[in-house]
């Protein structure tokens, strides 16, 4: 049975870099280390080493639902903690050099953040068929502004969710409520679409929400461990159209 309405989540879902967060923060060192070092010492030779600490870093950080949530609030902030837990005492990297690795990764990030090629048309059709379409992103006001507005992605939702914005956020299940609301729908007439296990499927299922996972690596197949049964998987947003 088709639904009155659907919740999207953001990133990874309409959205993605497409690529591991290692290859941003390789580009970015090997950036800022152009501009700032090339005059005064040789580019390190264990850049690849670093990557490899930034991402332990980075699992370990985003490993724990509070700092999750207060992280994803001040990305920036959150970046650069990341960045400097993993290179620690190493006096080649000065605080400032810090900072501009951890934007620069942020800004490299953004520019190749990119639309899954079947969004829109994806969007388009389920409006056309009558379906009251909401966007549900969790994150700070301004970094997820910029991602709906370079896009311009506000014209196919009749209520975009920013969780920085509502105050609430997944897998709260207020947030999943407050959109409902906005939409007019009860929970068994409305399917909740993203690739976050936790905040698209087990969180919206315990208010009867029809929970759809959206495979970003295009396997169709939950990751190994995972005891959570989606109602449905997809691997592309085309096969939310039947």
């Amino acid at each position: 049975m088709r639904p009155k309405a659907i919740l999207f989540d953001l990133d990874d879902t309409l959205i993605s870099p497409h690529h591991h967060r290692t290859v941003f923060w390789q580009e970015a060192i090997q950036d800022i280390w152009k501009q700032k070092k090339v005059h005064i010492v040789p580019k390190p030779k264990d850049i690849d080493d670093l990557v490899s600490k930034i991402d332990r870093s980075a699992t370990d950080f985003w490993s724990v639902p509070d700092r999750h949530k207060s992280g994803r609030l001040d990305i920036r902030t959150a970046r650069f903690t990341i960045l400097d837990n993993a290179i620690g005492s190493d006096e080649r990297y000065d605080r400032n050099t810090r900072w501009l690795i951890a934007d620069r990764c942020g800004a490299i990030m953004f520019d190749k953040t990119t639309l899954f090629p079947d969004a829109i048309s994806t969007l388009k059709n389920l409006k056309l068929e009558g379906i009251k379409l909401a966007l549900v992103t969790n994150g700070a006001s301004e970094a997820q502004r910029a991602k709906i507005n370079k896009f311009d992605l506000e014209q196919y939702f009749l209520h975009v969710q920013i969780e920085g914005e509502a105050g609430v956020g997944k897998p709260e299940l207020q947030a999943y409520k407050i959109a409902m609301e906005k939409l007019n729908v009860a929970a068994t007439e409305t399917w909740m679409v993203g690739d976050n296990i936790d905040w698209e499927v087990i969180a919206p299922q315990k208010l009867g929400i029809f929970s759809i996972w959206r495979d970003p690596r295009g396997y169709g197949v939950l990751p190994e461990g995972i005891s959570a049964k989606p109602d449905r998987i997809i691997t592309n947003l085309a096969q939310l159209k039947s």
